[in-house]
């Protein structure tokens, strides 16, 4: 009988949202759960979201879909809009459950956390890097260009599509 496969996706959740926002599609959550299971054998998947009260339906749609959720504070800029920073967090639980798992699969476009992924890759648990936009993200990252994946060609797959 073959082994199933244990890995665990860390998600920046505003890094992940806004470029496919700027892609000019939105996630479907839902599936890309789903897939992240089927394709990577993710049997925990991190999600990183600044928290917000009036946000309690998306929470809860998230976690009924299968995601850990793990919040950060978020202030409030000048310009009204919220920040909720994550990067620190990110990297805390994937070291946490560093050896809970087999591999590792990093959901963001964002150069901080180049360490961590270099780490990762130096320890052979890196599975794959996701970027969700491959036309906006760190040029630090292509150093891991074996290891990429990029979201611009899974639209039709994991677009949201009103049900």
């Amino acid at each position: 009988m073959k082994n199933k496969a244990n890995n665990y996706a860390f998600i920046d959740s505003q890094n992940l949202n806004l470029s496919i926002q700027e892609q000019g599609w939105k996630l479907d959550f839902k599936r890309f759960r789903k897939y992240l299971e089927d394709k990577y054998g993710v049997t925990k998947a991190f999600i990183f979201i600044g928290y917000i009260t009036t946000n309690e339906t998306l929470y809860t749609a998230l976690q009924k879909y299968g995601y850990i959720l793990i919040f950060k504070p978020t202030l409030i800029l000048p310009s009204g809009k919220p920040k909720g920073n994550i990067d620190a967090e990110l990297v805390l639980h994937a070291m946490l459950e560093y050896s809970n798992y087999d591999k590792a699969i990093i959901v963001s476009g964002d150069g901080d956390f180049y360490c961590l992924i270099e780490h990762f890759e130096k320890e052979n648990k890196l599975l794959k890097l996701i970027i969700p936009n491959q036309h906006d993200f760190s040029s630090l990252l292509r150093k891991f260009a074996t290891h990429m994946l990029f979201m611009n060609g899974l639209k039709d797959k994991l677009e949201y599509r009103k049900r």
